[in-house]
């Protein structure tokens, strides 16, 4: 299942996904904004999509204008790994090599074919799950 949410920042974008979500066929839940309200508050859709989040299965979307607010939020649970992107090769080396099981993108720096092309990565991309990126997430999950 893929969760999604955003602030009045990324409420378009959030729109448009949803319907790429819908052409892909895949699962997804949206968990607000479910109106365009200009004072809310990113904290909120943040939390959320990671409250949403139960099994390894499961992935999270979040936008806001910046990106980095939801970001920010996203990694302070535990059982989030969140990657901010603005291309899709970057998206590609977070999940294949930090198993990221949320998505941050910031509405206000990449055009539509570039979001889609993110979001094809992000859905696409296994965690390679390799020796050495394994021992990482152990180190990152000891720390916490």
């Amino acid at each position: 299942m893929i969760y999604i949410g955003a602030d009045h920042g990324g409420f378009k974008l959030k729109g448009i996904i949803k319907s790429w979500l819908v052409e892909m066929e895949i699962d997804y839940q949206d968990v607000g904004a479910f109106e365009f309200v200009e004072d809310d508050d990113f904290v909120d859709f943040a939390k959320n999509v990671v409250d949403s989040i139960k099994n390894s299965e499961d992935r999270g979307i979040l936008i806001c204008r910046s990106g980095i607010g939801v970001d920010i939020v996203a990694n302070r649970f535990r059982h989030i790994r969140c990657g901010l992107s603005i291309s899709a090769d970057q998206i590609e080396a977070g999940r294949r090599d930090d198993d990221i099981n949320v998505l941050a993108l910031a509405a206000d720096f990449c055009d539509e074919r570039e979001f889609k092309n993110i979001l094809t990565v992000f859905l696409g991309t296994e965690f390679s799950n390799e020796e050495r990126y394994v021992k990482r997430l152990n180190k990152i999950k000891e720390i916490q």
